[in-house]
């Protein structure tokens, strides 16, 4: 093993063109990179046609917040199994690396996981709720917070969600923006390259 090598990156601040102009240090925007790495460095393209696995291995191609993980199929080709090395970095409790591999999870990829670790798991009753999960990768937790904001003083709220209103997202409308994001992913998964 001679070391690492880097085939391609993905970075948050690729969404605006995609659609999702706002709230990039969040599980949402960490979500739509991992569909972003997917789909556009064209891994699933390259992969399921070099290994077949497009005919064995459809994925999640509906995206839903429940536990889900690619299971072998008797006689066939192994899934493609990957790891999360994260080196020295502490995995805490809704730590966005675990945003993006969710939005690798639902293809072919097989990365060993759980669910302690994503929004929606609640220690104490040891159970994980999919709705909460669900909600927080909308970012409707910053919805919620812009609503209470607003509420309560409106000249704060409009300084500080000044670059919201320049790019005309809304509280109800945010939903909206990441579902067309993710959309977007499926159904036009071209990924221009730069020239050197």
């Amino acid at each position: 093993i001679e070391g690492d090598m880097i085939v391609c990156v993905f970075f948050f601040f690729e969404l605006p063109k995609y659609g999702v102009k706002v709230f990039f240090f969040f599980f949402a925007a960490a979500y739509c990179t991992g569909l972003l790495f997917f789909f556009f460095l064209g891994i699933c393209q390259i992969l399921l046609n070099f290994f077949f696995f497009y005919k064995i291995y459809e994925g999640q191609v509906e995206v839903f917040f429940f536990f889900y993980n690619v299971e072998s199929v008797d006689g066939k080709f192994f899934f493609f199994l990957c790891y999360l090395d994260a080196g020295l970095a502490s995995f805490f409790f809704f730590y966005k690396v675990f945003g993006a591999l969710k939005g690798v999870f639902f293809f072919f990829l097989s990365i060993p996981h759980s669910t302690k670790r994503f929004p929606g798991f609640f220690f104490f009753f040891k159970e994980f709720n999919a709705e909460v999960h669900r909600f927080f990768f909308f970012c409707q937790n910053v919805a919620d917070y812009m609503r209470f904001f607003f509420f309560f003083d409106e000249d704060a709220y409009k300084k500080q969600f000044f670059f919201f209103f320049l790019n005309n997202v809304t509280p109800d409308g945010m939903e909206e923006m990441y579902k067309k994001a993710h959309a977007f992913f499926f159904f036009f998964p071209v990924h221009e390259k730069k020239p050197k």
